[in-house]
C-alpha cells in the first residue's frame, strides 16, 4: 500500500497548553484568540493572496498529544458519558488511523510580524498550544453551510452550557483582554462527561493562570485564580 507523509506548515499558539478545558468543537467559544505561525518554508506572502477575502477557514492538524499505536474501530465519545461505543468515523475522537482533526475558525486578520512573516490571527480555536497545522483552506459559506443538516448523537442539547459564577475578585486577576474567553471556556463544562462529582475540584490551565472550580447542578463556580504554568491536580 502506499505510503504518504506530511509536514507541518505552521503552528497555532493559543491560551491552552494541555488538553483539558478546551472547547469540544471549534467555534463554540468565539472569544478564544490564535495566531498561526507558519514555518520558515512556508512564510510565503504570495501563498496567502486572497485569503483576506474569506471570514472563516478550514485547519487540517494533528492530535499531535493524542497519537497511539495502532487503531479501534470503536471508541467511547465523551457525549454519550463515555459509557457507549460508536464506530470511530461517527465520531470526532482523537484517537483514529491518521489522527487527523479538522477546525473551522475565524480570520480575524492576517500581520506581517517580523522575524515570522504573514501570521493569521482566528478566534473560535479548539486546538492546543502549539498544535502542527497540516493544511489551510478557504470557508465556503455555499457549499460549507448545510443548515437543515442532522447532528446524529452529537446534536446540541439545550442545558449544555453551565451557568459560571466567578467571584469580581477573582476575575480581575486575569487580564481584561482574557476574561470573556475564561467565562466562555467554563460555560461549556470543561469537565469529562462520566465525572459528576459535585465535591471534587477542578484545575484548567488557561493563559498562563491556574484557575480552580467546582460544579454543583447548572452552576459553575470559580474557587481560586492563581498566577503561574505549573499544572494543577486534580483532587
Amino acid at each position: 500500500m502506499r505510503q504518504y507523509s506530511l509536514n507541518p506548515i505552521a503552528r497555532i499558539r493559543t491560551d491552552f497548553p494541555e488538553k483539558f478545558g478546551i472547547p469540544r468543537q471549534s467555534g463554540l467559544v468565539e472569544e478564544l484568540e490564535g495566531r498561526i505561525v507558519f514555518e520558515s518554508d512556508y512564510r510565503v506572502t504570495e501563498a496567502l493572496r486572497g485569503l483576506e477575502g474569506f471570514s472563516h477557514i478550514w485547519l487540517i492538524w494533528a492530535f499531535s498529544q493524542a497519537l497511539r499505536q495502532g487503531w479501534s474501530p470503536t471508541v467511547r465519545p465523551p457525549r454519550l458519558g463515555g459509557n457507549v461505543r460508536m464506530g470511530v468515523f461517527a465520531t470526532r475522537s482523537p484517537f483514529r488511523p491518521n489522527g487527523l482533526g479538522l477546525s473551522c475558525v475565524r480570520l480575524a486578520g492576517i500581520r506581517q510580524e517580523e522575524g515570522l512573516g504573514p501570521v493569521l490571527y482566528v478566534r473560535g480555536a479548539d486546538l492546543m498550544d502549539n498544535t502542527p497545522i497540516f493544511d489551510i483552506k478557504p470557508y465556503l459559506p455555499h457549499a460549507d453551510c448545510h443548515p437543515d443538516a442532522s447532528g446524529g448523537f452529537a446534536a446540541p442539547h439545550v442545558d449544555d452550557r453551565l451557568e459560571v459564577d466567578c467571584p469580581p475578585g477573582l476575575l480581575e486577576q486575569v487580564p481584561e483582554a482574557k476574561r470573556a474567553a475564561l467565562l466562555g471556556v467554563l460555560a461549556q463544562d470543561p469537565r469529562p462527561a462520566y465525572q459528576q462529582d459535585e465535591e471534587r475540584l477542578y484545575g484548567l490551565s488557561f493563559a498562563g493562570f491556574q484557575v480552580r472550580f467546582q460544579v454543583r447542578g447548572g452552576r459553575l463556580t470559580v474557587t481560586e485564580v492563581r498566577d503561574g504554568h505549573e499544572a494543577i491536580d486534580d483532587e
